[in-house]
């Protein structure tokens, strides 16, 4: 295949992508609207699954190197109710089925396996427009713009490479996640670090909940849950950290001091994170010359599966294209035939988790799940 491939955006799907590309010996460049691969934090722990992320990085050849990343004893997990009572315990097994890395250092392994070069910095995409043929123009906010003969948006949940495909947009999913931050958690805070254990931890209650996960140097990565109406989010000033940290905590009265200081001793600022998805069954008619993956193909709420979702969409986008090089649009057509439900699927199953976490029956709904399948999905990362 001679054709260039041109990525937008440089997430964990899109190099997944532009690696097995270039594994295949396809030209390939990616162009990101950040500044710089430290522009900004890129989040907490991912368990990478055995059955699509670490697939991903088998086809991508960096299944080995990935190994160097993983958390040891990161898979372990615990259930609390508010009153910090244990309800469910299941340790880190060791098998390796759902092994946790850091995505900023999984996200470093796929550029460091990348030619210089191809990841282009500063490149945030402004407007996109077909050229008929299957070739687009994409202009950038520095004023510069590319032609493209196979454009492929991995640019997330407000994609600007999907409107070329989809008139669908993201819609509220009922729920925001308040993220903070607890560090030397050990020395500084050991009654909220052994409530949460080594690895993830979920306080759990109806229509709420404190979710954290231990990540490696003691740091404690938060996650406050709440199913609240977008106007009861719109009335918080975030910009006054103190003020917004108490008015989050009201909603937790009564709840265990190890784990509401998970909030109220928080050393980061509060960051809301309000989710919204795209629907389950989210699909397009075929267009000549581009389509899209991870987030901008199938947004939904935190399941445990995105990350690894957007990774093997990458990885067999990438297979697909190498194995049609002569007929772009049959590789594309092959891989949104086997997209779609695929993703649908993942985007069920995700739509289910948040009532089964917060519901009535809350923590007990999410016990059930955890006992029911084995190894289970872990709704409190993407």
């Amino acid at each position: 295949m001679t054709t260039p491939v041109t990525i937008i955006g440089a997430g964990l799907g899109g190099l997944t992508l532009a690696r097995v590309l270039h594994v295949h010996g396809i030209p390939v460049t990616v162009h990101e609207a950040e500044a710089s691969p430290t522009a900004r934090a890129q989040g907490g722990m991912l368990d990478i699954h055995d059955h699509n992320g670490q697939l991903a990085l088998k086809d991508a050849g960096l299944f080995d190197a990935f190994l160097g990343l993983v958390h040891q004893g990161g898979e372990a997990l615990r259930v609390l109710d508010k009153h910090g009572n244990l309800v469910f315990e299941r340790p880190d097994d060791g098998y390796g089925r759902r092994p946790e890395v850091l995505r900023g250092e999984l996200r470093q392994l796929l550029l460091d396996s990348l030619p210089a070069g191809t990841v282009r910095w500063g490149h945030k995409v402004t407007a996109v427009r077909s050229l008929g043929d299957g070739r687009h123009e994409v202009a950038f906010a520095d004023g510069t713009a590319v032609t493209t003969g196979l454009l492929v948006g991995a640019d997330g949940a407000w994609s600007r490479v999907r409107p070329l495909l989809s008139g669908a947009q993201p819609e509220y999913a009922g729920a925001v996640f308040v993220e903070t931050y607890l560090f030397d958690s050990d020395e500084r805070h050991p009654a909220s670090a052994a409530a949460v254990g080594g690895g993830s931890m979920f306080a759990l209650a109806p229509g709420k909940g404190i979710t954290a996960h231990r990540e490696p140097g003691g740091v404690l990565h938060t996650y406050v849950q709440l199913l609240k109406g977008r106007e009861w989010i719109g009335g918080i000033d975030f910009a006054d950290a103190a003020a917004a940290t108490a008015r989050i905590a009201e909603e937790f009265e009564g709840w265990a001091p190890a784990l509401t200081a998970l909030l109220t001793d928080a050393e980061t600022a509060p960051v809301p994170r309000v989710l919204h998805t795209l629907p389950n069954e989210h699909r397009w008619e075929r267009r000549p010359g581009v389509t899209v993956l991870g987030d901008a193909a199938h947004l939904m709420p935190p399941s445990g599966e995105g990350a690894n979702a957007a990774m093997f969409d990458g990885a067999e986008l990438g297979k697909a294209l190498a194995a049609h090089p002569d007929d772009t649009e049959n590789a594309l057509a092959a891989y949104e035939a086997a997209l779609f439900p695929r993703s649908a699927a993942h985007a069920a199953e995700a739509a289910a988790l948040l009532p089964l976490m917060l519901g009535d029956d809350a923590p007990h709904g999410l016990v059930g799940m955890f006992t029911a399948a084995q190894p289970a999905a872990d709704p409190s990362r993407g």
